[in-house]
């Protein structure tokens, strides 16, 4: 896979979102701003199964964002994917457009109203355990965030794959070390992360998650785990790609900023578009 390209839609895709939470002034920038590397290996790095144009058909793989104020991240790229109209971007969270800052399933492509911290694992394992029933070879993505990890719904879905051997699961965790009130190992301690899931059966990968050949070697390991489902550790950085943001908590949320910030803002994920690094 070439890397230079893989770069190129990270960097459109982060220019993108920017003008939707821009315009909109309000969404999550920091979770989605994290997350953005993995989608773009997800669906441009040969990982992901679906048809263009077809956002229904039966042999596709599924994403669920459990994070679920991130799920603005996938809007670009079903529009990209001719899910809908691209003109939907630019009504983001208006009361006539049909994206919100939480995907639903009325948005084509969405595959499960989050929001709920915590019920992602649920709903992948549900899809999941459905596939193999119905002899489909379709895997199931559930993104989650380290804060979901307080929620005992997530180590109760975790029981139920490893018990099912839904080695067409795989949960990928977005670990920028933030969640709302701060960073997690000053809260409540999560470490050793890995470890933890090992004792409830998964197989672990630990990877950078902003580095196209680690991630991509990381979902290399998808059928490959002898039936184990998988957990590929994601290491982020909050807001990644806009130096304002990055690794600030504040940046959960969408904070106000002047038009000479945006401005500046733009200037400079335009120029990472144009050359990115």
């Amino acid at each position: 896979m070439d890397q230079q390209y893989l770069k190129q839609k990270a960097a459109w895709l982060r220019r993108v979102l920017f003008d939707m939470l821009s315009s909109a002034e309000q969404g999550h920038p920091g979770s989605v701003m994290s997350l953005v590397d993995v989608l773009v290996a997800l669906f441009y790095g040969g990982v992901m199964r679906f048809e263009v144009n077809n956002p229904n058909v039966n042999w596709r793989d599924r994403i669920v964002i459990s994070k679920g104020h991130a799920t603005m991240g996938l809007y670009p790229i079903y529009a990209d994917l001719g899910y809908f109209d691209r003109k939907e971007l630019d009504s983001f969270c208006t009361p006539d457009g049909i994206l919100k800052s939480f995907g639903n399933t009325s948005i084509s492509g969405i595959d499960a109203t989050t929001g709920s911290l915590g019920h992602g694992p649920g709903i992948g394992v549900g899809y999941a355990l459905a596939a193999k029933y119905d002899g489909l070879d379709s895997r199931v993505f559930v993104v989650i965030s380290e804060g979901e990890m307080y929620e005992g719904s997530i180590w109760e879905s975790a029981l139920m794959a490893a018990h099912h051997n839904l080695d067409n699961l795989v949960i990928i965790l977005d670990r920028n070390r933030k969640i709302i009130l701060g960073d997690t190992e000053e809260l409540l301690r999560l470490e050793p992360i890995s470890e933890k899931w090992k004792a409830f059966g998964f197989h672990t990968v630990m990877t950078n998650g902003h580095r196209f050949s680690e991630l991509l070697q990381a979902f290399s390991n998808i059928g490959k785990t002898n039936s184990q489902p998988l957990l590929v550790i994601a290491n982020t950085v909050k807001g990644k790609g806009i130096p304002l943001m990055e690794g600030q908590g504040n940046w959960h949320y969408w904070q106000n900023i002047n038009k000479q910030t945006k401005d500046e803002i733009r200037h400079h994920l335009i120029a990472n578009e144009n050359n990115p690094q």
